[in-house]
């Protein structure tokens, strides 16, 4: 495949705005990818409305699989999305894996790649840093800063800064860091500098926005991406009105979620929509079960207030 480039120094960083739903990677009970229910997946995320698609971040549980497996599914979905942005996550558990997936993902005409730290191993801030500007200069593409500190070693907003600041292919950031001061921080240093900032702790979507930022790489939307979607052009036009009918509708679910580790919920979600993804990645104690079926009877009823809210018909995603 001919490479496509993403950026040029004419035009300046992509567009990369809106609501973008991190996908699963569903399983067979033998643990092979499962093509035919990714395809469904994204068939749910595209008949949404979302404005991308995001893989290989954590909602993929990226350490999972392995570097042909991640290859397939960016070449698949940059096939099936047409002229939606992909996003890719190219984080890994090998250090070496990542350049060669950044530059499939910009090969298959990815938007952006998302580079989280190096996973298991604690580092310091300058160590990040000299990672982060070595990958973007060998990658040369728009590359966003992924800041998920649950998982891998966090970004001082410090360091953020300089990376933003000093890397020509570094163009921002998608923080899941549930920092709620870094909002305002990172929105007020970009004034009218192109830096893309995306959330992707979806409980600060709202706020995001009113900030000024740009959007939101949603894992809850890799589920239930209409009322995400809703939300997003809600907080982007600031209808507080709308705003008032949703939120506490997707507070709800983030209840719901809450109980189950990162990210078996929307996983279960899928399922409750009649598109099992596969087995969770660890066996489920009597407790989980419990919690799971709790979860797959409550999913209907929640649906069909949130289809009552959105004046939309999910009978058919579920």
């Amino acid at each position: 495949m001919q490479e496509r480039s993403s950026m040029t120094e004419a035009s300046g960083p992509p567009s990369i705005t809106g609501l973008f739903s991190a996908a699963v990677t569903p399983r067979t009970e033998s643990g092979a990818v499962d093509n035919a229910a990714f395809d469904r997946v994204l068939d749910l995320l595209l008949s949404a409305g979302v404005d991308g698609v995001c893989l290989g971040g954590a909602t993929a549980e990226y350490p999972h699989a392995t570097r042909d497996e991640r290859l397939d599914l960016i070449e698949r979905t940059a096939a099936r999305i047409g002229d939606r942005a992909l996003l890719v996550g190219i984080g890994a558990a090998a250090p070496t894996d990542v350049v060669p997936l950044g530059r499939a993902a910009f090969n298959a005409g990815a938007r952006a790649v998302l580079l989280s730290t190096p996973l298991f191993f604690r580092y310091a801030q300058e160590d990040i840093e000299a990672f982060c500007l070595d990958t973007a200069a060998a990658l040369g593409g728009p590359v966003l800063l992924y800041d998920l500190p649950s998982f891998t070693t966090p970004f001082s907003t410090e360091t953020v800064l300089r990376l933003l600041h000093g890397a020509p292919h570094i163009i921002g950031i998608k923080d899941s860091s549930g920092q709620q001061d870094r909002l305002a921080q990172l929105a007020h240093a970009r004034g009218d500098k192109p830096w893309r900032l995306l959330v992707g702790d979806d409980g600060m979507l709202v706020e995001a926005m009113a900030q000024g930022w740009d959007g939101c790489i949603s894992g809850t939307s890799g589920a239930f991406p209409e009322l995400m979607v809703a939300v997003t052009r809600a907080a982007k036009a600031r209808d507080e009105a709308v705003l008032g009918v949703l939120v506490p509708l997707l507070r709800e679910l983030f209840a719901q979620q809450g109980v189950f580790p990162t990210p078996w919920a929307i996983r279960i979600g899928l399922e409750a929509r009649g598109i099992p993804v596969g087995p969770l990645p660890l066996p489920a104690s009597p407790g989980r079960q419990a919690q799971r079926a709790a979860f797959i009877e409550w999913v209907p009823g929640w649906l069909t207030r949130v289809e009552q809210a959105l004046g939309l018909s999910l009978v058919g995603a579920r």
